[in-house]
């Protein structure tokens, strides 16, 4: 575990208002597509959750993210979208992990984070528990997914405030993440 000091603050702020950005967006795109029976409505409580986190981080450090004209391109086959969104919502979480460390006050997110992660991960279990194409496509598209993982997680690791955690935070990161991806059965080996 790495212990960061509250100087580290503006920049998790910042990171998760960005990493709240995305989800929202993304959870907004994801509910054009066609989705399973009962995901619908939690990407609905989901949209209005992560709007609410993004007011919140936008009025403690006193900035209003960018709006998105059109939404972004997000996978059409359910097996790619729900990775796509667990994917997400697991590097949401490990921010909201670290967040909690200089901000305990914030600990309803991570817990919102924790329901989230939670709910995409059962469905990426009844995807895998279907076998065939769809699973074999979400392993596939896991594994493409965790291919762009670091160079994300380098960029949301950027700044001076985080240096000197940035190896370290890294690999806490990657390694939490690669964690839940081999538990859950979307990776049999180590990737890295």
């Amino acid at each position: 575990m790495v212990t960061l000091p509250s100087s580290c603050e503006p920049a998790l702020l910042e990171r998760f208002l960005k990493a709240e950005a995305m989800a929202l967006w993304s959870v907004r795109a994801a509910q054009v597509r066609d989705v399973p029976p009962g995901v619908l409505a939690f990407l609905r409580r989901h949209e209005e959750e992560e709007a609410e986190h993004l007011r919140e981080f936008e009025a403690r450090l006193g900035v209003i993210s960018h709006t998105r004209e059109k939404l972004p391109r997000v996978p059409s086959q359910w097996w790619a979208l729900v990775i796509h969104l667990y994917g997400y919502e697991t590097l949401g979480l490990e921010f909201a992990k670290l967040l909690v460390q200089v901000q305990p006050e914030l600990q309803s997110i991570l817990d919102d984070e924790t329901v989230h992660v939670g709910f995409f991960e059962d469905e990426v279990r009844k995807v895998l528990a279907q076998e065939g194409r769809g699973a074999t496509e979400a392993r596939k598209s896991a594994q493409a997914w965790w291919r762009r993982l670091p160079p994300t997680v380098d960029r949301y690791l950027e700044g001076e405030q985080l240096a000197p955690y940035r190896i370290d935070l890294k690999r806490l990161i990657l390694d939490s993440i690669e964690e839940r991806f081999t538990n859950i059965g979307l990776f049999n080996a180590v990737l890295r």
